[in-house]
């Protein structure tokens, strides 16, 4: 079983996963947790490049070194556990290229199928949105330590994700839940739990 878990900044994805993974743990369900960018040796790397604020990346060399990320962690980490029928839950994968590099980046939806279509990653068998309005999700980021590259931009960037999300997530309803995060911490990992558990049985 394959889940992703997409959101932008603040939305409480990193608070869900430590709730999630307690849960499993004691349930004795094995998941294996990872994440983008960042998740191999190669793309920790890579993480530092794309978050490091002293440095400019037009939007083409952005999205090649979070493709670069993508295809170490998927030959390295996804591909292995999901051949020996492990549950993989990451933190963020291709529908956050879409959003942050397509309509945040403003990069063609053409252009960004041209170079992601013939990798051929696996698509995810369910992924959770969590949904929140802008201004909410960064006054949440705020309140962390240092804002990275992204975290930086300006509040348009963010609504023309967001709405890159909720298209997605309208477009493709079979595969994509969406979560309203301004629900408690408790309300929203139960909503998390129930749609796992639920792709978990069906499968």
């Amino acid at each position: 079983m394959f889940i992703t878990l997409e959101g932008s900044e603040g939305a409480g994805k990193s608070t869900l996963i430590e709730s999630l993974k307690k849960y499993f743990l004691n349930n004795n369900i094995e998941f294996i947790f990872t994440k983008e960018p960042g998740a191999t040796e190669e793309g920790a790397e890579l993480r530092k490049l794309l978050l490091d604020k002293t440095i400019e990346l037009d939007p083409i060399s952005e999205t090649f070194l979070l493709l670069a990320d993508r295809i170490e962690h998927v030959k390295k980490i996804i591909n292995p556990a999901l051949e020996e029928n492990k549950n993989v839950l990451s933190d963020r994968y291709l529908d956050s290229t879409y959003a942050y590099q397509g309509a945040g980046r403003k990069i063609n939806k053409e252009e960004l199928d041209k170079l992601i279509k013939p990798l051929k990653f696996p698509v995810p068998d369910l992924t959770i949105y969590l949904d929140l309005p802008v201004e909410e999700g960064l006054n949440r980021a705020k309140g962390r330590d240092g804002l990275d590259r992204f975290e930086e931009e300006e509040i348009d960037f963010f609504e023309r994700i967001r709405n890159s999300y909720l298209k997605l997530a309208k477009k493709d309803s079979k595969r994509i839940v969406t979560i309203d995060s301004t629900k408690s911490e408790k309300e929203v990992f139960e909503l998390a739990k129930k749609y796992i558990e639920k792709k978990l049985n069906e499968s």
